[in-house]
């Protein structure tokens, strides 16, 4: 049985940084590829990035591209995802993800469907 527990979420001011933690228990780290979405008040859950099994490849949505950063530490079964230059459209409730399924083409990560675990999300609001 696959367990996703996320940290790290919080309040933070526009322009500053958070690092969110995802740590995975139950089965063996290195088998699965990791992702984050996150849902703002209003609206629908939308991927952030994902990253697969070695951590070679990564991919993330256009509205965080240079400004996240997606790292997994397969000795420790944690994923990361640390967030800079923080926006007050960041504001949602971030979900770590993951599936050890096989032969997805790039598009597939940015669906939802993709994947089979979730954990039960952290909080991040960007406010002054």
């Amino acid at each position: 049985q696959v367990q996703l527990v996320e940290s790290g979420g919080g309040l933070v001011q526009p322009g500053g940084s958070l690092r969110l933690s995802c740590a995975l228990s139950g089965r063996t780290f290195n088998n699965y590829f990791m992702g984050w979405f996150r849902q703002a008040p209003g609206k629908e859950r939308e991927f952030v990035a994902v990253i697969t099994w070695g951590g070679i490849t990564t991919y993330y949505a256009d509205s965080v591209k240079g400004r996240f950063t997606i790292s997994r530490d397969n000795a420790k079964n944690t994923e990361y995802l640390q967030m800079n230059n923080l926006k007050p459209e960041d504001t949602a409730t971030y979900y770590c993800t993951a599936s050890n399924r096989r032969g997805y083409s790039a598009t597939d990560y940015f669906q939802q469907t993709t994947y089979d675990y979730w954990g039960q999300g952290t909080q991040v609001v960007v406010s002054s």
